[in-house]
């Protein structure tokens, strides 16, 4: 049974050379365990680079799962110094995307997920402050907070103040020349106005202004604004707050086809005449009755008309016991006094109660009114006869 078995020895090694064969046999025993050693530890070497490979990728794909629960963030309160704007309205988004624009912080989600977790965030004010570059949101959140970091450079622009008005204030604020806000307005369309509002229903040409478009506010200047970009920032605030009031559908649905543009019109009226903001909307309403009604001369007959008129030629405004009988009714002015119609365009820029006013008037037949205390409340009336007596009232108070 043992001959059976192939121990590895060659017929020459059975037939009796044995040493020399085991000798050779060994060697060759020997030679095989070495390459094949050296083919174990090559394998193990590979074995290690892929594990490697494969547990780098894992680590990789591990770092890359993990940003999308991680939300990236700096840390710390960051150094140096950028100036970020919050502008009007501004969304937490808007917010957050402005700052991650300016460098201020890693991720927009960082600024969003910090305000959302403190509810003092909706206090945040529009405006221009000064940060520090890669800022964790939470510390972004509390410099806006921080009102020692908003840069102040506020102008209040007072209702009622014309085009013209308001350029010299900006111009005094900014030391940018009247011309350049003059050269600005001139396509107000430029500047946001939307094209709709230039529509009238009274069959007279649009006359495509500024004015009534600048709505009065305090509003902070952005460092190195131009007057295209204060202009448009006035411009966007008239615009979302006439849409907060649902100014255009109110007039549409309300005021008996006369447009948008005709009320905004009888709302620099109401803001020029009325001494009392009580007085507002009955203001208005006597605008609409003589324009628009059948008992009048389908005329304004408003002093405040003639003055505009003045200002925009650069002569300086009268008093109405003042004006000659030819100012009050030179042909020449497209604001006359007696002039048919609607006027060609708003005669100042009104303030939220002046525009409600125009968008929803108290009901009333007035014709008249004057202003009959001093604390500039007015006297409405119907007829003429009646006029005369509140005009006697208001000469005993020495209100005229």
């Amino acid at each position: 049974m043992i001959d059976d078995l192939d121990l590895g020895f060659d017929d020459s090694e059975r037939s009796g050379d044995k040493g020399k064969h085991r000798r050779s046999y060994v060697r060759k025993r020997k030679g095989e365990s070495s390459g094949g050693r050296g083919k174990t530890v090559l394998a193990l070497l590979m074995a290690f680079v892929l594990l490697g490979v494969i547990g780098g990728g894992a680590f990789y794909g591990f770092d890359r799962i993990q940003s999308y629960f991680v939300t990236p963030d700096y840390d710390g309160s960051g150094s140096g110094e950028v100036t970020v704007e919050i502008k009007q309205g501004a969304l937490l988004a808007d917010m957050a995307n402005a700052l991650y624009t300016a460098g201020v912080v890693k991720s927009s989600k960082a600024f969003i997920e910090a305000a959302e977790a403190n509810s003092r965030s909706k206090n945040i004010q529009p405006g221009t402050y000064k940060v520090r570059k890669q800022m964790s949101g939470e510390q972004a959140l509390i410099m806006l907070l921080d009102l020692k970091n908003k840069v102040t450079n506020g102008l209040t622009i007072p209702e009622g103040r014309t085009a013209k008005g308001i350029y010299k204030l900006l111009s005094e604020k900014t030391e940018i020349p009247v011309k350049e806000f003059e050269a600005a307005a001139k396509d107000p369309e430029a500047l946001g106005v939307p094209d709709w509002w230039f529509k009238r229903t009274d069959g007279k040409p649009v006359k495509k202004s500024i004015e009534g478009f600048l709505y009065p506010d305090t509003y902070e200047i952005p460092p190195k604004a131009t007057a295209e970009i204060i202009l448009s920032l006035m411009v966007e605030n008239f615009v979302a707050v006439t849409g907060e009031l649902k100014f255009a559908d109110q007039v549409q649905k309300e005021r008996g086809g006369i447009s948008p543009y005709e009320a905004l019109i009888v709302a620099s009226l109401a803001q020029a005449e009325a001494g009392n903001k009580d007085d507002l909307g009955k203001v208005a309403r006597v605008a609409y009755n003589r324009v628009y009604g059948e008992f009048f001369c389908n005329c304004l007959e408003m002093d405040v008309t003639v003055n505009y008129y003045f200002e925009s030629i650069g002569q300086e405004g009268k008093r109405s016991k003042d004006m000659t009988p030819a100012e009050l009714d030179n042909p020449k002015n497209p604001y006359n006094r007696k002039l048919r119609g609607m006027i060609p365009t708003p005669i100042n820029n009104p303030g939220k109660e002046a525009l409600q006013g125009a968008m929803d008037p108290p009901p009333g037949k007035w014709l008249y009114f004057v202003a009959i205390d001093k604390q500039g409340h007015s006297a409405f009336a119907e007829t003429y006869e009646k006029h005369q007596k509140n005009e006697a009232k208001a000469r005993e108070a020495g209100i005229i």
